[in-house]
């Protein structure tokens, strides 16, 4: 298969087309004003439509239109561009509108800065708008993952209806690695829910607003049915020399990837780690890492954030094992070798 060199936000663009996506509507911001930037040239080549919309408010009602209507559809933005958009997202969830949202994320709170972060992580799982929903989340560590991560939400936002966030961070937005397409036939059934016209069938409704309480406890029912659902069938993750690990470092998206070489540096001096990287944030891989902290006897969580993702690391592991964290906030990339020197004075202190 031919691998060309891309950057992260092109290569999500690139993917999104393959998988279909023929409308966009996006405002830049940095880091990921490039993927705007690439399908306001590709997306004319394929017969799609581009818009830069006047603020990411009105980006995300347009997402919330083209869906109804049975498109696929995508926009992207970074963290203060994402907080913008999360009153729509809600109504989109309750609508069950299938969409795709990328959030390149950069350093915060407030404005904040354009360098890599995992600071919006709450706001991604635990829903950053108003009202009992959820999004799948997937977080990829490489820019290859980044195609098929991509090209994955557009399946699963079809399956159930539901918008599905890719959430990268500016460090995987503006690398460069050699990427591949898998080519791939796509093909969804909108023919039950699209508002195509109501020619020659029912009319059909798509709505988040039922003013009776119970009409409206009815819907966000069927929501928890769904989201049980994916609970159920879509968890997904990687375990990296886990077999005979009695240390566990838990790490997702970039960070998981450094924390390979924090793995292979502990191995080397007669340390036993182990990666477990979750790849959907939402549903949580709750299941398998609770089976991994019983055989460990410490669990450590590194993250480009406060701990965020450390909550439900603490939710998996129960109190089976001992949970440590290290962390690096507000753009700061941890390396290698100072994530090894925090693990190595814990092993000391044990």
């Amino acid at each position: 298969m031919k691998r060309v060199m891309m950057k992260g936000t092109e290569a999500i663009g690139e993917a999104a087309i393959k998988a279909g996506c023929r409308n966009y509507f996006g405002y830049p911001i940095t880091p990921q004003s490039e993927l705007t930037e690439y399908m306001a040239r590709r997306l004319p080549e394929v017969g799609g439509s581009f818009l830069q919309a006047e603020s990411e408010v009105a980006a995300v009602n347009m997402v919330y239109g083209a869906a109804s209507v049975g498109r696929r559809v995508m926009t992207s933005t970074s963290s203060p561009g994402f907080s913008l958009m999360q009153e729509g997202i809600s109504y989109i969830a309750c609508a069950q509108l299938p969409s795709v949202f990328v959030n390149v994320v950069r350093g915060g709170p407030g404005l904040g800065d354009i360098q890599p972060s995992q600071g919006d992580y709450f706001q991604a799982t635990k829903g950053g708008g108003h009202g009992d929903y959820r999004l799948i989340v997937l977080s990829p560590s490489t820019v290859q993952e980044a195609v098929e991560l991509t090209m994955l939400a557009f399946e699963l936002a079809d399956e159930y209806r539901n918008p599905v966030l890719i959430f990268a961070d500016g460090l995987l937005g503006q690398m460069m690695e050699p990427v591949s397409f898998p080519e791939k036939e796509f093909a969804y059934d909108n023919d039950s829910w699209a508002l195509t016209g109501a020619k020659n069938r029912s009319p059909r409704q798509v709505t988040s607003f039922n003013i009776d309480p119970y009409g409206l406890e009815k819907m966000n029912m069927e929501l928890q049915r769904k989201y049980f659902r994916i609970e159920s069938q879509e968890p997904r993750w990687e375990e990296y020399n886990t077999d005979d690990a009695d240390i566990l470092i838990v790490a997702h998206g970039t960070v998981g990837r450094i924390v390979k070489s924090v793995v292979k540096m502990a191995r080397e001096e007669k340390i036993a780690a182990g990666l477990f990287r979750p790849i959907t944030l939402y549903p949580y891989p709750y299941e398998p890492l609770s089976k991994l902290s019983e055989k460990v006897s410490m669990v450590l969580t590194v993250e480009m954030s406060s701990g965020q993702m450390l909550e439900d690391v603490k939710l998996a592991v129960l109190g089976k094992t001992r949970v440590e964290f290290y962390g690096r906030m507000a753009g700061v990339v941890p390396t290698p070798e100072e994530i090894f020197s925090h693990l190595k004075n814990l092993v000391g202190r044990h």
